[in-house]
């Protein structure tokens, strides 16, 4: 059952990226999902991340009990547990439940209601028209909202840290700018992007196979959000083990 579905999902890829018809009408969707995926994201993303970054600084803090290890390390700390892994992969997860469920009841709603019979009777590449815009769209902004999570988590914890007493403003920024590895972020970026082609296509594969009516809709919904997630966590221990 796995394989069937494994290789219908890539043949929907293949006719994902056929030649389309028209590169303006795909200019237009792709600039308007963009927005619906970008800025329409950026505010639960914005509030997620400043309070990652607090809570990871005052836990971080709680448990440096000896005096013999500095202050400053929880900036470290802070930092890389950020960029690594905490900025891609928790907001992929909030994402995946936000634009992944909306992917697919869209979708979906077309197939119910026959919208997607009618684009093929028409000639037109219905994969192609539907689903590689919010591909495109996701894998361009998914990691711009990544970059903005990072910065927004190391602020929550600076701000967190100097509120608290937990750690000096001073010990946080030595602690942040001490032997930081620009690759972290080289393995952030590729989370985003394999984080991001999975939202999209994951869900709209759940939705492009829906049959039936509103109750089947609904059900696709919900399962991609959970396929997501799982192939979010399964991609995300692979890519570590890669790259790290």
């Amino acid at each position: 059952m796995i394989f069937y579905h494994f290789g219908k999902y890539i043949l929907l890829l293949k006719a994902i990226f056929r030649k389309p018809e028209k590169l303006s009408i795909y200019k237009n969707e792709i600039f308007k999902e963009m927005v619906d995926i970008g800025l329409g994201s950026l505010g639960i993303i914005s509030i997620i991340s400043v309070f990652i970054g607090a809570v990871t600084t005052v836990q971080t803090a709680f448990q440096l009990t000896s005096d013999l290890i500095p202050k400053s390390i929880i900036g470290g700390i802070t930092r890389d547990s950020t960029i690594l892994e905490l900025s891609p992969t928790v907001c992929s997860l909030v994402l995946a439940g936000k634009i992944g469920s909306s992917i697919a009841s869209q979708i979906g709603t077309m197939r119910v209601t026959e919208q997607i019979d009618a684009l093929e009777i028409m000639g037109i590449n219905a994969p192609g028209f539907l689903i590689l815009p919010k591909l495109l769209a996701g894998v361009i902004m998914i990691p711009m909202l990544v970059i903005v999570a990072i910065f927004l988590s190391i602020s929550g914890g600076y701000l967190a840290g100097s509120a608290s007493g937990a750690v000096t403003a001073a010990e946080f920024i030595q602690g942040l700018t001490t032997d930081f590895i620009p690759f972290t972020v080289v393995v952030a970026m590729v989370k985003a992007f394999v984080f991001a082609f999975i939202i999209t296509t994951v869900s709209a594969y759940q939705g492009y196979y829906t049959s039936g009516g509103a109750l089947e809709v609904g059900q696709a919904s919900t399962k991609a959000v959970v396929i997501s997630c799982i192939a979010i966590l399964v991609s995300d221990y692979i890519i570590a083990q890669l790259l790290l």
